[in-house]
């Protein structure tokens, strides 16, 4: 009987790339089929992703925003895997990945909310298929292998897809969600955007494998390590992974490899402490936005009129969506407590009545 060595599965995941640093075509037969108009789409919604988080961090300093995990740095692999999606398609995110469900149609001021802990931020419009964030490591992994047998029993022609980070991957969560959806060759896409460091820990103490794509193998599944910083080479294996799902040729796994350029958190967390400058210095030269810059400008794609003209409708967009955040009805006890079950247990309704009680003086 012949058993592959550990070295030869490890050689299954090498790193699919398209583009290099320098924005240069490295793999032309991967070079997807995307119109001009399409490739300054994706440039656009980079872009404007960064404006965001920077101006999402400055909100945060003022007290503006509550809980915000910064995104600098994982622009491509969250709207290259994003780009590849139905809009019926189920997002089931991560607390990082506001971007996405962003333009899978939720109102930015929904964002801010839910960053402010007000109910009015879970509270998704009608035919919007996202789950609210979520914040517990690797919950949605589970989540997900629901949703995609769910979708699967229905007949439907979608798949479900989340995120997580190399933490996550590291949670009980990630192996049993995958091991549930390729039991039952459920249509799901599992990514784990590998930043390097879950908080402080970095992934090489996480796990002894040399990569995370190939703990697909264990769920039998399909696995594959991209670059995350290519945002043509994210978008192509998601691209395939969702035509693979409904193909009934069940779940993958995918690996992007990517670095967040601030903190975990704006919570308190001081990346410098475990991160050196000397890696900061590697990353910044591998950002995913000059890459794909570098490419479109060398087709005559793209110009920094068109640059500045997406920087100031995101400045634009972003001031109006924190005036609808601040208009919203301040938030109850009894707000809360209302909404988190149907039929309040025994408990909550004596705090209910308690509360109430109290808001009538």
């Amino acid at each position: 009987m012949s058993t592959k060595t550990l070295e030869q599965v490890e050689s299954q995941f090498e790193t699919f790339q398209i583009l290099n640093e320098e924005g240069e075509v490295v793999n032309e037969a991967a070079v997807p089929d995307l119109k001009d108009e399409e490739l300054q789409e994706l440039m656009r919604r980079m872009v404007y992703t960064r404006i965001l988080d920077q101006r999402a961090i400055s909100l945060n300093r003022q007290g503006r925003l509550g809980f915000y995990a910064p995104v600098a740095g994982q622009e491509a692999s969250m709207l290259g895997s994003h780009f590849a999606l139905d809009s019926k398609d189920w997002i089931l995110p991560g607390y990082r990945d506001i971007p996405q469900i962003l333009y899978h149609g939720l109102p930015l001021h929904q964002a801010f909310l839910w960053s402010r802990g007000h109910f009015g931020g879970g509270q998704f419009p009608d035919g919007l298929n996202i789950m609210v964030p979520q914040i517990i490591i690797g919950a949605q992994i589970v989540q997900t292998a629901g949703v995609a047998l769910g979708l699967k029993r229905k007949g439907k022609e979608n798949i479900a897809i989340t995120y997580t980070g190399d933490g996550g991957a590291s949670q009980g969560d990630f192996y049993e969600g995958m091991n549930f959806a390729g039991a039952y060759n459920a249509p799901a896409v599992f990514v784990v955007q590998n930043n390097r460091f879950a908080i402080s820990v970095p992934v090489e103490k996480q796990s002894a494998a040399k990569t995370i794509a190939q703990k697909a193998v264990a769920a039998g599944i399909e696995g594959i390590q991209v670059d995350g910083m290519d945002v043509l080479a994210v978008y192509v294996a998601t691209k395939e992974a969702r035509e693979r799902a409904l193909a009934g040729e069940g779940p993958t796994l995918i690996e992007t490899l990517t670095y967040r350029y601030g903190p975990h958190t704006m919570a308190g967390d001081d990346p410098t402490r475990y991160r050196s400058s000397e890696l900061d210095d590697e990353w910044t030269k591998k950002d995913p936005l000059v890459r794909f810059r570098k490419f479109l400008e060398g087709k005559g794609l793209w110009s920094e009129e068109q640059e500045n003209e997406v920087v100031e409708k995101a400045k634009e967009e972003i001031k109006e969506a924190i005036k609808k955040a601040d208009a919203a009805p301040k938030q109850k006890v009894t707000d809360l407590i209302g909404f988190m079950f149907e039929e309040l247990p025994h408990n909550l309704r004596e705090q209910m009545e308690e509360y109430t009680a109290k808001e009538s003086k």
